[in-house]
């Protein structure tokens, strides 16, 4: 199927907020072998959302909307493409109870207009709102199907996860998609796509996607096929390919991103760490304890920002700072002993630099040192990142889940890792 979407809502036009809807949908469409060739943004406006459906029909078999299915009189997504398809509305009673029975639990009049969110075409399959008022809904006319969504983030994601995905699945089931993700680390997409640049020009079935992101590069490999055991071979068979080109830069499969790599290996291996945070200041822990049960490996965190604190706080020798200076190797050593040792953790990690703008004490904007106390050793290498001061951070914090992965995986006490 060949997908176009159509975001309505003129407050992204102005810049209130992003498209992000869009964006998650091709990003699902894509792992179920649905190409999205087209993205339109239009405001609250029938004329227009009239045209771009004119348009998007004499180039794509599946069209999805989102926003514009609220109460307001600004919400016309639903008169309009029912005008335009050619059929009428009518309620979802179960829609209907849902809302009626949300504003006598919370004890408030339910205004007429509330009542128009529980419309739907005629005849479509309805997509249930677990998280809000308004339905999605389904429906095809002269081979094109047409999909509205509501537009809040919260709503959609679910909804397009849990519902409209294994619709379109099934009611498209003579070919089954399979697909997965390499992830790597440590070198460039444009690097990446240099070394495989012959695959990419060849590939037909499965196909090959890479796509950067925060520093990190993917490979999504996907198949189309009639049953679900050549298409797991025709994958397998290309990530084998692709390994022998790259795999030294290949840390993981799909949803086993650094983070999830990381805190895996350290539930694993039983093993707990802590962190000192300069430049990074607490990101570190923060990005590990979003992971549920990370009190299990995570003992704690200590953001030392300035030379007294990582003197007074954490307990780096103020000569070590005078001699070195705070982003050194010295200093980044010293910060994850002092890390391992204030909690008693079997790693400590740290991380110390100049996020700029500019150099600070004759040391270049972008400068890091990461360092890492294990098993009675220490270790630490340095990086010089690219990008705004944020980037910077997150980009840091990477480079220490990977040394970390590298470190566990070989479990061989203190690393290398060159400048990258």
């Amino acid at each position: 199927m060949n997908a176009e979407i159509i975001a309505v809502g003129s407050e992204l036009l102005l810049g209130q907020i992003a498209n992000t809807n869009a964006q998650y949908i091709s990003a699902r469409f894509a792992e179920s072998g649905i190409n999205v060739y087209y993205h339109t943004v239009i405001g609250d406006n029938k004329d227009r959302l009239l045209k771009t459906l004119e348009t998007a029909e004499s180039r794509s078999d599946l069209i999805v909307i989102t926003g514009g299915l609220g109460p307001t009189k600004d919400d016309l997504t639903k008169e309009t493409a029912a005008a335009h398809i050619g059929c009428s509305l009518s309620y979802d009673e179960k829609s209907l109870e849902a809302i009626e029975q949300y504003y006598i639990q919370v004890g408030k009049p339910m205004t007429d207009n509330n009542k128009k969110q529980a419309l739907v075409l005629e005849g479509s399959h309805v997509l249930f709102n677990f998280y809000g008022m308004a339905p999605g809904m389904v429906t095809k006319k002269q081979g094109i199907t047409y999909v509205l969504l509501p537009g809040p983030p919260r709503e959609m994601k679910p909804m397009v996860a849990n519902q409209l995905l294994p619709y379109l699945n099934t009611s498209n089931s003579n070919r089954l998609i399979y697909s997965k993700v390499m992830r790597f680390f440590g070198i460039g997409e444009a690097e990446l796509e240099s070394r495989i640049e012959d695959i990419l020009d060849q590939q037909t079935n499965p196909t090959v996607a890479p796509l950067a992101e925060d520093g990190e590069v993917t490979l999504r490999i996907t198949s189309s096929s009639a049953d679900e055991e050549t298409g797991q071979k025709l994958v397998n068979d290309m990530i084998h390919k692709l390994e022998q080109r790259v795999g030294e830069f290949c840390y993981g499969y799909d949803g086993h991103n650094l983070l999830y790599k990381t805190s895996e290996l350290l539930d694993e291996k039983s093993l707990t760490i802590a962190s000192a945070e300069s430049l990074t200041a607490g990101l570190f822990s923060s990005e590990l304890a979003a992971i549920p049960g990370a009190s299990r490996y995570l003992l704690g965190s200590l953001t030392v920002y300035n030379n007294d604190m990582k003197e007074q706080v954490l307990g780096v020798s103020g000569s070590l700072l005078a001699q070195y200076g705070a982003v050194s190797r010295a200093c980044a050593e010293s910060m994850a002993i002092k890390a391992q040792e204030r909690f008693s953790s079997d790693i400590g990690i740290s991380f110390t630099g100049v996020a700029g703008p500019g150099d600070n004490n004759g040391i270049a904007e972008g400068t890091v040192w990461i360092g890492v106390s294990y098993k009675e050793s220490v270790s630490s290498f340095m990086v010089t990142l690219k990008g705004d001061r944020n980037f910077k951070r997150i980009r840091a914090v990477k480079h220490g889940m990977y040394a970390l992965i590298q470190l566990l995986e070989k479990d061989a006490g203190p690393f290398v890792s060159e400048n990258k």
